[in-house]
């Protein structure tokens, strides 16, 4: 029969099993991983779609989050859903030691590369001085108390602070209005509540509400987007729907992404799940017959469409020197 473990013994059994997944815990209640477009993107293979969009440079940039709690079970995550916790616990950590310590963290972590004989010299010198901060590793970040002044010392640190947040948190969302994150992602996981509710699984009833409050607010973001994540048999359906409320709340831009079949995600869905690119694109092009929005860019290898109402010059940002 087994033995029922205790919250801090399933805590520290998680933690254990997030080392040998390639996470490194920073303090209390943050974590860094290096993303594969990073490893790819120092030995020249190929890059992040945010390279492809936005000029990021994924040699560059910290994949990290300031929690692992969060507020929703997504069906197509792929990361490990069994503990969840919706509301925070325990201590609430110094924003600085968070940022220094995941960019710490991160360096350690990419060391190899300085012996690998596939890494381009100038990428390793520049890894060592990260750029970005992707704030989008795991858990729902704005549920740290603490994650304006975290993104204010991130950008005093002259780095870029991408933010990715389910929405459900619109009091944080709108206390960010005066400490903006350099661009603030919104996913929307259903074109209604019902597909929502299916594939985002949220743990508060009221959460399809508190997403569209934060929708309302988002265009008070210098730059913003709605994510669309798309699974097959889920929320790959009615793209006149996402259309209709991608006209309500205008977003500067308009992601849709493929649900990727890795992680933990294999062990609820099936690959069959994950639509083909020539699948993305088609949706997105439905999106675009049906609002004012049209497809701009894509990244074949990401499965991912950019739709926006108008391109413009500064879209990929500048870093030429820094």
């Amino acid at each position: 029969m087994p033995i029922a473990l205790n919250v801090v013994e399933q805590k520290d059994l998680k933690n254990k099993q997030r080392y040998s997944e390639g996470y490194r815990l920073v303090g209390n209640h943050s974590a860094v991983k290096i993303c594969e477009y990073c490893k790819k993107a120092i030995t020249g293979k190929d890059v992040c779609y945010k390279n492809t969009f936005y000029g990021i440079e994924s040699w560059r940039c910290v994949q990290m989050s300031p929690t692992f709690f969060c507020d929703h079970r997504c069906v197509f995550c792929w990361r490990d859903i069994e503990y969840v916790w919706p509301k925070w616990q325990g201590p609430v950590d110094d924003p600085k030691d968070i940022v220094e310590g995941c960019i710490k963290a991160h360096i350690e972590l990419l060391q190899g590369f300085k012996g690998n004989s596939e890494a381009i010299a100038e990428k390793v010198k520049e890894m060592g001085k990260p750029l970005h901060f992707a704030i989008s590793l795991t858990g729902e970040p704005t549920m740290y108390p603490k994650l304006p002044e975290m993104i204010d010392f991130i950008k005093e640190k002259g780095m870029t602070a991408f933010l990715v947040t389910n929405g459900t948190i619109p009091f944080m969302v709108e206390k960010l209005i005066a400490h903006q994150p350099t661009q603030l992602y919104i996913s929307v996981y259903g074109p209604n509540k019902e597909i929502y509710q299916k594939t985002a699984n949220p743990i508060s009833k009221d959460a399809w509400e508190k997403l569209h409050k934060s929708l309302s607010i988002m265009h008070k973001f210098k730059r913003n987007v709605v994510r669309l994540t798309l699974v097959k048999n889920y929320n790959f359906v009615d793209p006149e729907g996402y259309a209709r409320l991608i006209e309500k709340y205008k977003p500067m831009f308009v992601e849709c992404k493929g649900f990727s079949f890795i992680g933990h995600a294999q062990e609820r869905l099936q690959v069959h799940n994950m639509p083909y690119n020539d699948e993305v694109l088609e949706f997105a092009k439905k999106i675009q017959q049906n609002s004012s929005y049209k497809l701009i860019d894509s990244k074949k290898e990401s499965r991912v469409a950019l739709l926006a109402r108008d391109d413009f010059k500064d879209r990929k940002m500048n870093f030429e020197g820094l």
